[in-house]
C-alpha cells in the first residue's frame, strides 16, 4: 500500500501547518486594513500605556527630583494637618466640659431624679404628620378613659428602659446583644464621654453608668479607646486624621452565677484502659454585648493579625466612635428614632447619586461604542 503521509519528500503535516499560516496572514491583513478595528486597539494600547505612574516614568530625571521636592512638602503638610487635629480634640474637651451639665440634666430626667418643668417640656413639631399621630394618640386615650372612668393612667419614673431602647433601635448595637444581655441593659442610666487630659496621649473613654442589679457589683463599665494623631513614618500620605489604634477594658465584676458572657457545658470522657466514662463540665466563651469589656488587643509586637481578628478590631473601633460621635450627643433622637430615619435618608441619598453617575457612565459608553465598535 502506497505511503501518502511524504508528498515530494516533504511530510503532510508540515504542508497542512504552512498552508494554516498563510492563511491566518492573509486574516491579520484584512483585519489591519479595517480604519475602525485599528482605531478600538490604538485606544486600548492608549489606556493601557497612559497609566500616572508609567507617564511618570517617562519624565526626565531633573523633572522627577522636583517631584519628588513636592512630595517633601506634602510630607511637611500632613505634619502640619496632625498639629491641626491635636487643637481639635483640645477644643472637643473645651466643649465637652460645656455639653456636661446639659447630658447631666439629661440623666435626671432619664432616672426620675428631677422632673422637668413645664416650660422645659414644652415643644412644638414642625411635622403635620407627628401632629395628626399626636390626635389620634390623644383620641385612644380618651376612649381608654371612658372605658375605665375609675383607672388613672400609668406615670412611671423617669423614661424607662430608654438607654436600652437606643441599642434595640441602632442595629450596629442589636447584633451585639443577646436575649439574655437585656435584663442586663434595662439598668443602663448613663453613657459618658471623658476626653484625655492636656498633654496625655490623645484618647477618650466611655463610661457605662448602671444602677445597682443583681449581676454584677460595678457601678461603672469603662472602655477606653487610644487613638494616634500623626502621619505614618512608612507610608505619610495615607493620613487622613486621628485614627483609633488600640483599646483597653474593664473587669466585670459578676455576681455569682450571672456571667452571661461564659457558658457552661458537659461533656463525656471515656477512660481508655478501663472503658469507664465520666461527665466534667467546662466553662467556654459566650456571645454577649459584654465582650464589649474585653476587647481583642491590636498587635504591638510587629506580627500582624490574621483577616477576622483584624475585622473584629476594626469593628470594635467603629463601635467605640459611634459611641462618642453620635450615640452619646444624640441620645434623645436614637431613643425616638428620628436620628436613624436622618442615617438613613442621608444613605439612599448617597445611593441615588451612584445609580445617577451609573446611568451617565453607561451613556457615554454608548455614544463611544457609535465612534469606536468593539473588536
Amino acid at each position: 500500500m502506497a505511503d501518502n503521509s511524504f508528498s515530494d519528500g516533504v511530510p503532510s503535516d508540515a504542508l497542512e501547518a504552512a498552508k494554516n499560516a498563510s492563511n491566518t496572514e492573509k486574516l491579520t491583513d484584512q483585519v489591519m486594513q479595517n480604519p475602525q478595528v485599528l482605531a478600538a486597539l490604538q485606544e486600548r494600547l492608549d489606556n493601557v500605556s497612559h497609566t500616572p505612574s508609567s507617564y511618570i516614568e517617562t519624565l526626565p530625571k531633573a523633572v522627577k527630583r522636583r517631584i519628588n521636592a513636592l512630595k517633601q512638602l506634602q510630607v511637611r503638610c500632613a505634619h502640619i494637618e496632625a498639629k491641626f487635629y491635636e487643637e481639635v480634640h483640645d477644643l472637643e474637651r473645651k466643649y465637652a466640659a460645656l455639653y456636661q451639665p446639659l447630658f447631666d440634666k439629661r440623666r435626671e430626667f432619664i432616672t426620675g431624679d428631677v422632673e422637668p418643668t413645664d416650660a422645659e417640656s414644652e415643644w412644638h413639631s414642625d411635622s403635620g404628620e407627628e401632629e395628626k399621630l399626636a390626635g389620634d394618640m390623644k383620641n385612644k386615650v380618651v376612649l381608654a378613659e371612658k372605658e375605665a372612668a375609675t383607672g388613672e393612667e400609668p406615670n412611671p419614673r423617669g423614661i424607662p428602659e430608654f438607654w436600652f431602647t437606643i441599642f434595640r433601635n441602632v442595629d450596629m448595637l442589636s447584633e451585639l446583644v443577646q436575649e439574655y444581655d437585656e435584663p442586663i441593659l434595662k439598668h443602663l442610666q448613663d453613657i459618658k464621654v471623658k476626653f484625655s487630659d492636656p498633654g496625655q496621649p490623645m484618647s477618650f473613654v466611655l463610661e457605662f453608668h448602671f444602677e445597682p442589679n443583681d449581676y454584677f457589683t460595678n457601678s461603672v463599665l469603662t472602655k477606653t479607646y487610644k487613638m494616634k494623631s500623626e502621619p505614618d513614618k512608612a507610608d505619610p500620605f495615607s493620613f487622613e486624621g486621628p485614627e483609633i489604634v488600640d483599646c483597653d477594658g474593664c473587669a466585670i465584676d459578676w455576681k455569682k452565677g450571672k456571667n452571661v458572657t461564659v457558658k457552661t457545658i458537659k461533656k463525656k470522657q471515656k477512660h481508655k484502659g478501663r472503658g469507664t466514662v465520666r461527665t466534667i463540665t467546662k466553662q467556654v466563651p459566650n456571645d454577649s454585648f459584654f465582650n464589649f469589656f474585653s476587647p481583642l488587643k491590636a498587635s504591638g509586637d510587629g506580627e500582624s493579625l490574621d483577616e477576622d481578628s483584624e475585622f473584629t478590631l476594626a469593628s470594635d473601633f467603629e463601635i467605640g466612635h459611634f459611641f462618642r460621635e453620635r450615640i452619646v450627643p444624640r441620645a434623645v433622637l436614637y431613643f425616638t428614632g428620628e436620628a436613624i430615619e436622618d442615617d438613613d435618608n442621608f444613605e439612599e441619598g448617597e445611593e441615588g447619586e451612584e445609580e445617577e453617575l451609573e446611568g451617565d457612565e453607561e451613556g457615554e459608553d454608548e455614544d463611544d461604542a457609535d465612534v469606536n465598535p468593539k473588536v
